[in-house]
């Protein structure tokens, strides 16, 4: 008997006909006389109603966020009523729906007499979409014979303060999940569970970050010993590319823990930047598959990727992003400039998602998201204010066109001539390379480039990509 851990996405979950599919799913596991445990997202579009309601309360205005709440009610009632018969189930966990609604429009309404929200505040709005999916999922199972229940991952997965981006607490969750959840197991239950959720020792309510379930999906395939993690999605695996950007994007059978983790980090969105990181030491297989294509064999994320004489799987490109350049003739043997600039841009609540720095140590550079890019600017300014004054350092100067292009593949480790055949590329098609790092791992190469000239940047990597590419 295997356990099999699903995570289902917000599109997967997003209608009464998706749900259907995840039901065949589902039972089709269970006929073969699998464990299941299903991780579920929230409606597609529900959590960004949901963040809505907490900016329309913020601003006072009661029947913006009295209208998204009974729009997100209508949503999860035309499904149940669509997937149920009518009678005491389908009513019990509609009474339950509207509880949950309830409790989001007194929260809405304890905002707006603030006229402010919190972090903790937000988290707590937003979990009511994967609370009230996982109830509806649930339902609809055992309205198809299946002993499955509803379960806040916040029984389980236990976080550190940091609101809408917390840490779990690693020990206190693998003891939870294998105390509380493994006995359910046993029991024949199906667990259903709600992704991106956590909970602090108090017990107030965590969320991961964005696209979080599949962070807390891998958590509970970890800690349930799972045979398999299959990430269902609405595409049919990772792909050499974003087809919107390429339509000869093709979906790559196989693919290593360490050449997904480069791929999400930069703008690929099948799979969340830290799903490989509770499994990795496990060596737990990841498949990502097409809820709407089931029969697809997806993608399959392993210890060790496959590649042929090709060493470039796949290109990927950030926007939204900005380059801040710190420099000054100064900075030459001056121990510590980088540093403080990091830690000033991590107390500016940003992530670096790039670093490059000349060998002549006059100026270095690296990339936050664009929402971040001044006050990471005037948090280094002030951290470096002394250097300033004294024209040690010029400043910081921040440039916002440009976008991250990364080429990834395990394949480029030890083999020469990778680097030459990308920038020899680019130039032959006059594109300029404003920047570049690349990770010792040897996995990746990463380069920044003007956002006027992402598209045929990509395009053209993505032809090495698709001369040798397994397929």
């Amino acid at each position: 008997m295997k356990t099999v851990t699903m995570k289902f996405g917000g599109t997967s979950v997003g209608n009464a006909k998706a749900i259907s599919n995840v039901v065949q799913i589902v039972c089709d596991d269970i006929n073969a006389g699998n464990r299941v445990v299903v991780v579920v997202s929230a409606m597609s579009g529900v959590t960004d109603a949901l963040l809505e309601s907490v900016k329309l309360a913020v601003d006072g205005y009661k029947w913006g966020y009295l209208s998204v709440s009974k729009k997100i009610r209508d949503k999860h009632e035309e499904a149940l009523n669509i997937l149920m018969s009518p009678g005491k189930e389908r009513d019990v966990t509609l009474g339950k729906i509207n509880d949950l609604l309830d409790q989001h429009i007194e929260l809405c309404q304890a905002i707006n007499i603030l006229g402010e929200s919190t972090a903790r505040i937000v988290d707590a709005v937003v979990s009511f979409g994967e609370r009230m999916s996982s109830k509806l999922v649930a339902a609809v199972l055992r309205h198809h014979g299946i002993n499955a229940q509803a379960y806040d991952a916040g029984q389980y997965i236990i976080t550190d303060r940091n609101h809408q981006s917390a840490n779990p607490d690693w020990t206190e969750t693998q003891s939870r999940i294998e105390q509380n959840l493994l006995p359910l197991l046993d029991q024949g239950i199906v667990p259903i569970i709600t992704g991106f959720i956590g909970a602090t020792p108090e017990g107030a309510i965590t969320t991961l970050g964005r696209g979080g379930s599949d962070y807390s999906g891998a958590i509970f395939a970890a800690y349930t010993n799972s045979d398999e993690f299959i990430i269902w999605t609405d595409v049919d695996g990772v792909m050499t590319t974003d087809p919107r950007i390429d339509k000869r994007a093709r979906v790559l059978p196989h693919i290593s823990y360490t050449e997904v983790g480069e791929l999400a980090y930069y703008g690929a969105k099948v799979v969340h930047p830290k799903t490989v990181q509770p499994i990795i030491d496990r060596g737990i297989p990841i498949y990502v598959r097409n809820t709407f294509n089931p029969t697809h064999p997806g993608t399959l994320i392993a210890k060790n990727g496959t590649y042929h004489n090709g060493v470039i799987k796949a290109v990927t490109a950030i926007s939204k992003v900005s380059m801040l350049t710190v420099s000054g003739k100064g900075m030459i043997g001056v121990p510590g400039i980088a540093g403080r600039t990091f830690f000033a841009t991590a107390k500016a609540g940003a992530n670096i998602l790039m670093i490059s720095q000349s060998s002549s140590e006059q100026s270095f550079c690296f990339t936050v998201t664009d929402d971040k890019a001044y006050e990471v600017k005037q948090a280094v300014e002030s951290e470096l204010h002394e250097e300033i004054v004294r024209q040690n350092i010029d400043g910081v100067d921040v440039r916002e066109d440009i976008v991250i292009i990364t080429i990834v593949g395990s394949g480029m480790r030890g083999t020469p001539g990778v680097a030459g055949r990308v920038f020899t590329t680019l130039g032959q098609n006059g594109l300029n390379v404003l920047a570049i790092a690349q990770g010792s791992s040897e996995c990746s190469i990463s380069f920044v480039v003007a956002e006027s000239d992402m598209k045929e940047a990509v395009i053209k990597l993505h032809d090495l990509a698709l001369e040798t590419v397994e397929v």
